[in-house]
């Protein structure tokens, strides 16, 4: 059988994909220059998060995957990131091709929530390769690629965020049940608001306890009573939306 060894030499955001997107670089070789028809490659990448060391607000920010530090050293596992598939095209002893993988920036997803918990460095890889190899100087022999055969990286956390600011530039991303967003949808159309941001922030304002007036001091008993009560009603959603001429588009 064959022999490969696989190398990954690097990983760049595509800045040109319809959605978030890596594309690591994978250097094959089979060994002895043994001349290779194509293979069906399959990778599976996973995260070796014991790999690497943690500041303190990164700790903080993985304390929902894998808990309070002092724990870690049970709860520290890999993390399942992406499972791929290339189809190799033929050459002769070593070629280079890409392995693209589609992300996403749900944050209910795992390697998306340890992303973003990094705030440097490098993210310690595992990629795992399998596969069907198509070889033969004389017409062609099938044989498989060796469970065995896998390749550790260190892709630059950089990477990740350029390639996240790449499709959601200075925003985050919140998923949601479907009548939850059916509800948000209608309040939005009542209230007419322009964007997601305007509804997300008349709920906020509507919900934050009720501010004083400015000047208003807690042993002031002499002010003007209704002026002193307006402070300590509830705060009316029409009072704090903006005044628009039209409806917008939800």
């Amino acid at each position: 059988m064959t022999e490969f060894a696989f190398t990954c030499t690097g990983v760049r955001a595509d800045p040109y994909a319809a959605g978030p997107t890596l594309v690591f670089r994978l250097r094959i070789t089979a060994a002895g220059g043994a001349r290779v028809h194509a293979i069906a490659l399959r990778c599976q990448i996973r995260i070796e998060p014991a790999r690497r060391g943690y500041g303190p607000a990164e700790a903080e920010g993985l304390a929902d995957l894998f808990g309070e530090r002092s724990r870690w050293g049970n709860t520290l596992q890999p993390v399942q990131f992406a499972q791929v598939s290339v189809m190799v095209p033929s050459f002769t002893g070593e070629t280079e091709t890409d392995l693209v993988v589609p992300c996403t920036y749900d944050m209910d997803i795992a390697a998306t929530r340890y992303f973003e918990a990094l705030a440097e460095g490098e993210v310690p890889l595992l990629m795992l390769f399998s596969g069907t190899a198509f070889t033969g100087d004389a017409g062609f022999r099938v044989e498989p690629v060796p469970w065995d055969r896998e390749a550790a990286y260190r892709m630059p956390v950089a990477v990740w965020r350029e390639m996240v600011e790449q499709h959601f530039p200075g925003c985050g991303w919140l998923r949601l049940p479907r009548d939850t967003m059916d509800e948000l949808l209608a309040f939005r159309s009542r209230h007419a608001l322009a964007s997601w941001e305007a509804t997300v922030r008349a709920l906020l304002d509507a919900a934050a306890p009720p501010q004083p007036p400015p000047g208003d001091g807690a042993g002031n008993g002499s002010g003007n009573g209704s002026a002193a009560g307006s402070g300590a009603g509830p705060v009316r959603l029409g009072a704090i939306l903006p005044r628009l001429t039209e409806r917008a588009a939800p």
